[in-house]
């Protein structure tokens, strides 16, 4: 039975829809078959893999509030092990209707536990708020990987999120873990990535990932072409440091 794993913060830009793409792909290139989902109403982890947003007969959407089989939205993409249940922006609006939805919390988790058989990892990208997307991904997840940008105010908003988690286990998923925080854009020779890095380390070391993912102009790069960075470029440091977040991962759960 696959694993749920939910990449989640609530602030935007710490690099985690970059981290679900390339974590997605690289337990594909494992061999692991791999189902990434967009969660987000932005689409930026469907146009990531080359999946062109307009035009989607069916995406997220349509799985959450036309209750049509999960399966008939999840596309193939050109990577290995690699498919894709898309989303684009009229997701935006779900937040809203799915608080009219019996046991709401629980639509994904109902949706997913049908594709648990199909894949081996399922990757979910979440929006970048705590509303009833994230709530759904945390409820349906086994565990949660938090993206983090080796800045202060991320460290911060870190301290919610995981009271956030918490409470969630509280109310909808007794067996959410964290599965791992990751810090993303780090520059070690900052003496600021360093200072950050240690008050991560004295609160929350047994989490850590222990690769750190690099600022790198590949990875930068990738999106704009619609490819993982290992697909843009393999030997490039971002896709190095992707593949071993990949196998850690897989140690971890």
């Amino acid at each position: 039975m696959g694993k749920i794993i939910s990449f989640a913060n609530q602030k935007g830009g710490v690099g985690k829809t970059t981290s679900a793409v390339n974590v997605a792909a690289s337990l594909g290139i494992l061999g692991y078959r791999t189902l990434l989902v967009d969660l987000d109403p932005q689409g930026n982890t469907t146009s990531g893999v080359g999946v062109a947003k307009k035009g989607l007969p069916r995406t997220i959407k349509e799985v959450l509030l036309d209750d049509i089989p999960t399966m008939d939205a999840v596309m193939e993409t050109h990577y290995e092990n690699l498919w894709l249940l898309p989303a684009h922006i009229s997701l935006a609006g779900v937040e809203f209707d799915l608080f009219d939805e019996e046991d709401s919390e629980y639509i994904l988790k109902k949706k997913l536990d049908e594709l648990r058989p199909e894949f081996d990892y399922i990757i979910l990208d979440c929006p970048p708020s705590l509303g009833m997307l994230t709530i759904n991904a945390l409820a349906a997840s086994d565990g949660v990987v938090v993206p983090m940008q080796c800045e202060f105010y991320a460290l911060e908003g870190l301290s919610q999120l995981m009271i956030t988690i918490s409470r969630i286990r509280q109310l909808y998923n007794k067996d959410l873990t964290v599965t791992g925080i990751l810090i993303t854009m780090n520059n070690n020779r900052l003496l600021l990535s360093t200072q950050v890095t240690r008050e991560l380390k004295k609160h929350y070391d047994d989490k850590l990932f222990h690769t750190q993912i690099s600022r790198n102009v590949k990875l930068s790069e990738a999106p704009g072409f619609g490819m993982p960075v290992y697909y843009h470029d393999k030997r490039s440091k971002g896709a190095v440091e992707y593949l071993s977040v990949a196998r850690e991962l897989t140690d971890r759960i």
